[in-house]
């Protein structure tokens, strides 16, 4: 059994988090049915999306922004 803080707060059992691969900054929600309140991990991020999350701060090109603008507003 467990006991909800002042603020609201529970601890969720380690062999769960395991299980569900809950881990800090995890988002996850509450689902009301009845008299019964359901934890649930929320979906990942969408495949295309990390596949730009892991190019995030690897450019090696020398240009400023204004030039990068430039290339790409372009009238080839």
């Amino acid at each position: 059994m467990m006991r909800v803080t002042t603020k609201g707060q529970v601890t969720i059992p380690q062999h769960i988090r395991e299980k569900l691969g809950i881990t800090p900054a995890t988002e996850v929600d509450f689902i009301e049915e009845g008299k019964r309140v359901f934890l649930i991990k929320k979906r990942e991020a969408q495949p295309a999306n990390r596949k730009f999350a892991k190019l995030r701060g690897t450019a090696t090109v020398k240009m400023t922004t204004d030039e990068i603008m430039a290339l790409t507003r372009s009238d080839r």
